[in-house]
């Protein structure tokens, strides 16, 4: 019984990841490396992360650059930024790359609020869905005679509190990102 439910709470604690990730590339008004993390460069044929390309620094708070180890990778960079939906354009001076981030706008902050609280209603969604299949489980096992009903109940139970405890969590972070992103 114990094994079953640390399957759910490694499923729960990856959906709680993937949000806490998904809010990493939401940019708030400063340069953050992280917005670039889902943007992949054509390199030798290969999609590869922009990191992993050249090096990416922060000179300043809303500025990132980007240094590629090979020059002949400035071009697909670029274009790997512009086809992306960073919104911002790329100055190519020939050495590097540099990202300005402009301040954003109250009512774009105000958008981006809004998908950060949709995001994380998808992911509490996610997770009562886990809850739900682990439910549908339990109760299989009962028909199967492979569990009592006391330990359905307490299954049930313990289920219950996890899903609680990561809806909380969810909350928790849908709250920072978004008091990140209205603070100036």
């Amino acid at each position: 019984m114990q094994e079953s439910l640390q399957v759910y709470e490694d499923k729960m604690n990856k959906t709680l990841k993937a949000l806490e990730n998904d809010f990493m590339t939401i940019r708030a008004g400063r340069a953050n490396p992280h917005v670039l993390d889902k943007i992949r460069v054509d390199y030798y044929g290969t999609p590869t992360p922009i990191q992993q390309v050249g090096n990416v620094t922060i000179p300043e708070a809303r500025m990132i650059v980007i240094q590629p180890w090979e020059k002949t990778l400035l071009k697909a960079i670029e274009k790997a930024i512009l086809t992306s939906e960073l919104g911002i354009n790329p100055t190519n001076d020939g050495n590097v790359i540099r990202l300005v981030f402009p301040e954003l706008t109250e009512e774009r902050r105000k958008d981006l609020v809004k998908d950060v609280k949709k995001k994380g209603e998808a992911a509490k969604i996610a997770i009562r869905n886990i809850r739900r299949d682990a439910n549908d489980s339990f109760k299989k096992q009962l028909k199967a005679e492979e569990i009592s009903e006391d330990e359905l109940a307490d299954a049930e139970d313990k289920i219950q509190k996890l899903t609680d405890k990561m809806v909380a969590q969810i909350e928790k972070a849908t709250d920072e990102k978004s008091k990140d992103l209205l603070t100036v």
